[in-house]
């Protein structure tokens, strides 16, 4: 209830600021299933987007412990679906807690599988996670304004879906494997953006920056 009432509100408040949001490939998510959205981090606002492109599929997020210190912020992010991970000492929750909420919750999962917006180094959660809850990664973008100033002069954003990637049930986690499949997302993400903008290119901001 309270994630349905989020969504309406970021929905409207996005409207306000931007109103030029636009969502395509939706005819990749898979139906009547769970799955994990993967991106390559490039603004805080893209989980955002995400959720509001599949709604009204439930999501769940993975966000910094920071976060959570917070009272009011840890109450509105927990009931949203988001639950706290250490990025510098990520513990066994870190896979649990997802695979729980895509299998048991029925929650589509958001990740960002180079964990911050300043690193290309993807890891290998994502895969870990897919193979455990037996779930596709369906690649998903964001190209638009770089900075929140320039979301708010309603610059034009757009999220696209690819296709999705299966994880084989025989396959095993290894770092070869791993390596392969974020490959495979690499490409997808490449792709997807060239069908975008073929001239586009990702140069991240400073931390500095908003």
């Amino acid at each position: 209830m309270f994630y349905k009432m989020m969504v309406k509100i970021v929905q409207f408040v996005i409207w306000i600021i931007n109103g030029n949001v636009k969502y395509e490939g939706l005819e990749h998510l898979p139906k009547n299933e769970s799955y994990i959205m993967v991106a390559p981090h490039r603004t805080w606002w893209e989980p955002l987007l995400f959720a509001l492109a599949v709604k009204p599929t439930p999501c769940a997020f993975m966000a910094k412990k920071e976060l959570f210190k917070n009272p009011i912020i840890a109450f509105i992010i927990k009931h949203s679906n988001a639950f706290p991970v250490d990025r510098q000492h990520p513990g066994p929750s870190t896979v649990k807690v997802p695979v729980k909420d895509l299998n048991k919750r029925n929650l589509s999962l958001i990740m960002f599988p180079s964990g911050t917006r300043y690193s290309s180094q993807l890891k290998g959660g994502a895969v870990l996670i897919a193979k455990l809850s037996k779930k596709p990664l369906v690649p998903v973008v964001y190209q638009g304004p770089l900075t929140f100033s320039g979301f708010l002069k309603r610059k034009r954003s757009v999220i696209k879906f690819g296709e999705p990637i299966f994880i084989e049930r025989s396959m095993k986690v290894d770092e070869t494997n791993t390596e392969m499949i974020n490959q495979k997302m690499s490409s997808a993400w490449q792709a997807i953006d060239h069908s975008i903008n073929p001239d586009f290119q990702y140069i991240p901001q400073s931390k500095n920056k908003k």
